[in-house]
């Protein structure tokens, strides 16, 4: 099983097992993270699961879609990390993985 590191807005660090399949939201709001709001419940029209992925991570993801691309756009806490955690799906090639939650908009 992989695992998901997770940095919380006050910066403590966490170690949750991930299965295969399930996107990043869904591990860090089974978690009991509820800074990570996630309202369309990963339908990728918000931006409210937004996280910044650990850059050494950065070519083991797929492409920015165009409309996650849009949803972030609307994000004043946007940078070259960002992406929606709804379209991240974990695999045992992302085990390690660490993201951090995004401010709140």
């Amino acid at each position: 099983m992989a695992e998901l590191i997770v940095v919380t807005r006050d910066g403590s660090e966490h170690m949750l097992a991930a299965s295969d399949g399930l996107s990043v939201m869904e591990v860090i709001r089974d978690g009991g993270f509820d800074e990570l709001l996630a309202l369309c419940g990963g339908c990728c029209s918000c931006a409210t699961c937004h996280v910044y992925v650990d850059r050494a991570f950065s070519d083991r993801l797929p492409a920015v879609s165009d409309d996650e691309n849009d949803l972030l756009d609307g994000s004043t806490h946007r940078d070259d990390r960002s992406r929606l955690s709804c379209q991240l799906v974990m695999t045992e090639a992302l085990s390690g993985l660490r993201v951090s939650i995004a401010p709140e908009d």
